[in-house]
């Protein structure tokens, strides 16, 4: 079943088998509402078992950093927006990948990570990553990195 993220009243609905359900949802709920404010985009994420292939794309451009994350998924968020195509992954011990990528050839595509409030930052993503730090009121202190998407996808 779908859920319309409400970042006015933050719900670890769908998150309950996270590591930190609130942190976790918290993340979530600044994620809507930055999609709300600055695309009027309504973010609403289907469980796991319902976004398969969202998830095996996600897992297909993170191998071009040679990364295969053994985490149990819980949630997606797969949606276009302003010509921009956004996966959003949200892991069970509070990672959370999103996919940026510009459908448009010659546009922006990029790879975030971002770690929910308290979570220790996992050791295959400690050895090539720094981690900036932003602070938010509705997810605390959300650290996150990047990288450029270099090869063409199929959304």
């Amino acid at each position: 079943m779908a859920y319309q993220v409400d970042y006015q009243t933050v719900s670890p609905q769908g998150l309950e088998k996270a590591a930190d359900p609130a942190a976790l949802a918290g993340l979530r709920a600044n994620e809507a509402r930055y999609f709300a404010n600055k695309y009027k985009h309504v973010f609403t994420t289907v469980p796991a078992a319902k976004s398969r292939a969202s998830i095996a794309l996600v897992a297909q451009i993170l191998k071009e950093k040679d990364f295969v994350l053994p985490y149990p998924v819980l949630e997606t968020s797969t949606f276009t927006v302003d010509g921009i195509a956004m996966i959003y992954v949200f892991y069970q011990n509070g990672l959370v990948i999103n996919v940026m990528y510009t459908l448009v050839a010659g546009g922006k595509r990029a790879v975030g990570i971002k770690l929910a409030d308290g979570m220790a930052v996992p050791q295959e993503l400690a050895a090539k990553f720094k981690f900036a730090r932003q602070k938010s009121k509705l997810a605390g202190t959300i650290r996150g990195s990047y990288f450029v998407i270099k090869g063409e996808y199929q959304f």
